[in-house]
């Protein structure tokens, strides 16, 4: 009798705990709502380290994510990735001793996937030499991220804390710096172009 009485709790006790590992395995982007086009991404695990490999015509370099502070910019970007989206653009803006700038399809600076999600950094976040974080417009919310980012090439870029952190450069430093002497300061346009051959994502 008191078996037969706790056999409902233990299968609702299961039954929840099988959702929790539900949730945790497959989470999707019902969590990170999305603006503009509706799309759906699984959530990177933070748990685990996640590294994008950038190959240009002038090398290559590692960008660590930093799920844990960006979940909805990095599994965004993560997914992005592995559509091969960002294959064949190009660094539209170089600004030496700055930034560089791509994610652009259309090579124009307008570009992007057709939404947003949004990841609002702390107000004591600081874009120091190596930093990846995602470009937007003046008129976007703080923390807007579509596939636009830039990386510091400078000691330390003067900007308020608007813009959703990506990761750091984790590998290859020497070729952003590379990549950064190539702009006009005034025109911030690239004075070579500097192509994005492919993104991979591990693991």
């Amino acid at each position: 009798m008191a078996r037969s009485a706790r056999l409902p709790l233990v299968l609702l006790v299961a039954a929840a705990l099988l959702a929790l590992t539900g949730c945790g395995g497959g989470k999707h982007a019902e969590q990170c709502p999305t603006k503009g086009k509706q799309v759906t991404f699984p959530l990177l695990n933070p748990a685990k380290p996640h590294t994008v490999n950038v190959e240009t015509n002038l090398g290559t370099f590692a960008i660590r994510l930093l799920v844990k502070s960006s979940p909805c910019t990095t599994s965004s970007f993560a997914s992005l990735v592995r559509k091969h989206f960002f294959d064949g653009t190009r660094f539209h803006r170089i600004v030496p001793g700055f930034v560089i700038q791509g994610g652009d399809p259309t090579g124009t600076g307008t570009g992007g996937p057709g939404y947003t999600v949004v990841d609002e950094p702390s107000i004591y976040t600081a874009y120091i030499r190596g930093t990846v974080a995602m470009a937007k417009t003046a008129a976007a919310p703080p923390g807007t991220a579509g596939s636009q980012f830039f990386i510091v090439t400078g000691r330390m870029a003067s900007l308020p804390s608007d813009y959703a952190v990506l990761g750091e450069i984790s590998r290859g430093m020497d070729v952003v710096q590379r990549i950064g002497r190539l702009g006009n300061p005034v025109t911030e346009k690239p004075t070579r172009r500097v192509i994005v051959r492919r993104m991979t994502i591990t693991p």
